[in-house]
């Protein structure tokens, strides 16, 4: 059986499948929606256990106290777990530097929300805006004060009497902080289909792209 010139080379060379379907480009690795589903989950129980140990109804209607405690201490150990397992990622560990970043264009940002400026030219933002940016590092923040808190008020032997109260007291008022936070967090989730999209499949429409973030370039992501 005899074969045309070149045949073998063109068998022999295949064209990868496109990454994603036309018109949505890559937003987050599945490394990335893991660590944000296992912290989102981690933290609501959180939340939800402290609800049932501090509302009266909720308390009464749930039941089971220490077994409430029990979990309320442990998914709060556990809440830094699936960030220091998301640094293994490459992905994940590049978009850390991202956030970690703030420049002009964040400041331009901050400055046409506060005025209510929704134009795409108002407000220049990359991978991430202004606001992102300062939610995730107000939640590292307040995680960290929370488990070093929540630590002297389950060990009371590491502080003495004085110093335990006043963990108690951050520890409560923080918490009614994260919740607020969480809510509105929540709130600007739902109010924006495609965002939720890019984290529940890692991929988003690039008019969106170009729209929300016209500073990033996700071809050379």
């Amino acid at each position: 059986m005899t074969s045309t010139p070149g045949s073998a080379g063109r068998t022999a060379a295949t064209t990868p499948p496109p990454p994603e379907p036309p018109g949505r480009v890559t937003r987050f690795s599945p490394a990335e929606r893991l660590v944000h589903r296992a912290t989102a989950a981690l933290m609501l129980l959180c939340v939800a256990t402290a609800a049932c140990l501090y509302v009266p109804v909720l308390a009464e209607l749930v039941g089971r106290r220490r077994l409430v405690v029990t979990l309320h201490q442990w998914s709060g150990l556990l809440l830094p777990a699936p960030f220091l397992l998301g640094l293994a990622s490459r992905p994940f560990r590049r978009d850390l530097r991202r956030l970690n970043r703030f420049g002009p264009h964040d400041r331009a940002w901050l400055r046409a929300a506060l005025r209510r400026r929704r134009g795409p030219r108002d407000r220049p933002a990359g991978k991430f805006n202004a606001g992102q940016k300062l939610y995730a590092a107000w939640i590292a923040g307040a995680v960290l004060v929370m488990l070093g808190t929540g630590l002297l008020m389950w060990f009371t032997e590491l502080a003495p009497l004085v110093w335990r109260n006043g963990a108690t007291f951050v520890h409560d008022w923080l918490a009614l902080t994260i919740a607020v936070v969480l809510a509105g967090h929540i709130r600007l989730a739902l109010a924006d289909p495609e965002a939720r999209r890019g984290m529940r499949s890692g991929s988003v429409g690039r008019p969106w792209a170009r729209r929300e973030h016209p500073l990033w370039d996700p071809d050379r992501d």
